[in-house]
């Protein structure tokens, strides 16, 4: 959890607005990365809303999460353009390459996997974006060499 002064103000600023608590959930997100139990706690009486009702609005808005999620966000669309392309051959790869299911993250923290229903981009399916990237008419051959982009690209950040 991130103990900092930029916390301890937000939470001020908002303290018992319960109309704030959507932005408020928001910006606890960018801060600690996804919405930790106890972070979701101190919302909760600082905002004076019900803990039940905190739960309630970041189960239902799925931009929200409360696990961790890795530095890079794969979504594999299986819309129905796209699961007819393979999209379903895409997965059994992603998940024999980084050893993951929908919805869980690697164990370094590098990658995190979702499916998601539509990336707007039918005619270029399948389709896959990680982080704000996107990649057309994906073969499973090229998604090693698609990871190995991000997996050199954190390399190199870490000065390895």
């Amino acid at each position: 959890m991130v103990d900092s002064k930029e916390w301890e103000e937000l939470l001020a600023r908002h303290r018992d607005q319960p109309a704030a608590l959507i932005q408020v959930l928001h910006r606890a997100q960018e801060m600690h990365g996804y919405l930790p139990r106890e972070v979701l706690k101190e919302i909760s009486a600082a905002l004076n809303v019900p803990l039940s009702k905190v739960y309630g609005v970041v189960s239902f808005y799925s931009f929200f999460t409360t696990s961790p999620k890795g530095r890079h966000q794969i979504s594999l669309c299986k819309g129905t353009a796209c699961y007819v392309r393979g999209t379903n051959q895409l997965l059994d790869q992603l998940e024999r390459e980084l050893g993951l299911k929908p919805g869980e993250t690697t164990a370094d923290g590098e990658f995190s996997l979702s499916v998601v229903r539509c990336l707007g981009a039918c005619g270029l399916g399948p389709v896959m974006m990680i982080d704000d990237d996107v990649y057309a008419r994906v073969v499973p051959e090229r998604l090693a060499q698609i990871l190995d982009n991000y997996r050199l690209a954190g390399r190199q950040a870490k000065g390895a």
